[in-house]
């Protein structure tokens, strides 16, 4: 039976209120879910190695290439305390990333289409694959020869000790930057995907890629140039692995009707 209620003109909306209610809270909860996976990764990393340990960890590049009995200093009062935390946070992050990411992925997916999803998860495992690699790559091969290349140039009559929440700043950025720029081959695909430019545009550009990658390395690098050329030589190579892997990403996320035969009317 139908409602004899008119409808009155405000309640327009009333039919997507509850959807747009229901959106924000599966989103408060998925926030919440990270925020947990967080939390918990921050509570085993802190019974192991813990904050000490992390700290003994990213510091083992610099002092490797430090006399056998220095030490890096804190010299603000309260850095012994926040410093690791900040450490332990930040691993703590890491260490949930692919949970982090999992619940974006549950939030966006009941929204996309079954191709849609094809194309997504790949980019989803790639790219958390890519930022772990290139945080690896920083920690076990670029810092080792950066700080190596500057105890190399400091004077003998210097005793080169860093602050370690300067240092951890410094170390955190790198991490951030090489961690980002490892996500070239996420963006050729997108880009090749929504087919905002070609393969063969995307070839024609290598000379100016490099240009490019290597300003970015000088931009968000120290001003050494081992981490320079550290940065810009895997952008360039991840740059013509994109090349490749956008081929293969253009054809298992195409659309289901993206096969079908043109039609006789559609014209040659």
């Amino acid at each position: 039976m139908a409602d004899p209620r008119p409808e009155h003109p405000d309640d327009k909306l009333a039919d997507t209120e509850q959807p747009f209610v229901v959106h924000l809270m599966e989103l408060r909860d998925r926030i919440l879910y990270a925020l947990y996976g967080v939390g918990a990764a921050m509570a085993l990393l802190a019974i192991w190695p813990g904050p000490s340990g992390l700290i003994d960890l990213i510091a083992t590049p610099i002092r490797a290439h430090m006399p056998p009995d220095a030490r890096l200093i804190a010299v603000g009062v309260f850095t012994p305390f926040f410093v690791p935390l900040k450490v332990l946070m930040m691993a703590g992050l890491l260490l949930a990333l692919p949970w982090v990411i999992y619940q974006i992925w549950a939030f966006v997916a009941p929204g996309l289409y079954s191709h849609e999803k094809r194309f997504a998860l790949p980019l989803i495992i790639i790219g958390s694959a890519l930022a772990y690699l290139g945080i690896a790559f920083v920690q076990f091969f670029v810092l080792d020869k950066m700080f190596a290349f500057i105890q190399g140039v400091t004077p003998a009559s210097v005793n080169a000790t860093p602050d370690i929440a300067s240092y951890v700043e410094a170390i955190l950025s790198l991490y951030l930057a090489f961690g980002l720029a490892f996500q070239v081959p996420v963006v050729v695909m997108l880009l090749v995907r929504f087919e905002m430019v070609t393969v063969d545009k995307l070839k024609s550009f290598r000379g100016y890629f490099i240009v490019i990658a290597f300003i970015i390395a000088a931009v968000v690098t120290p001003p050494d140039v081992i981490s320079q050329i550290a940065l810009a030589v895997p952008m360039t190579l991840l740059y013509e692995l994109g090349i490749w892997g956008s081929i293969w990403y253009a054809r298992i996320s195409r659309a289901p009707d993206a096969d079908a035969p043109a039609s006789p009317s559609s014209g040659d």
